[in-house]
């Protein structure tokens, strides 16, 4: 009974992991998707999505000086990537760079909605404007 709980902890770990390969980390990562990448946003989150050339779901996370101190845009920061971390599972496998609005009431649950359906809808647009066959 105490082994089935330690092994279901785990793969649901391992399941809702957020690896180093799964972020965006370099200044060219990042450029590459403001350059050709989509944007949508609505009040909680804007959202950066560009094709990924690796085939899986990452995300970045760029939060400005206008959200405070460091504090508080770290805690902006911790906020994104845990909404990141638990909605990894439902996105499409793009890349994506996460800005926050400046919202102070914006909760983890609203970054976990706001970043599922825009996500969506980008992927919609991408899917569209690609060529067949690739």
């Amino acid at each position: 009974m105490v082994l089935e709980h330690i092994t279901r902890d785990l793969q649901e770990r391992v399941r809702f992991t957020h690896s180093q390969d799964m972020r965006l980390r370099t200044t060219s990562e990042f450029r590459r998707c403001y350059d050709a990448g989509d944007r949508a946003g609505d009040t909680h989150l804007l959202l950066v999505a560009a094709v990924s050339g690796q085939g899986r779901v990452r995300a970045g996370v760029s939060v400005s000086r206008k959200h405070g101190n460091a504090v508080r845009r770290n805690r902006r920061k911790r906020l994104l990537r845990e909404a990141f971390r638990l909605c990894q599972h439902r996105l499409p496998p793009l890349d994506f760079v996460l800005i926050p609005r400046r919202n102070n009431r914006s909760t983890l649950r609203d970054y976990q909605e706001s970043l599922v359906s825009l996500a969506a809808l980008l992927a919609k647009r991408i899917n569209r404007t690609q060529p067949p066959g690739t």
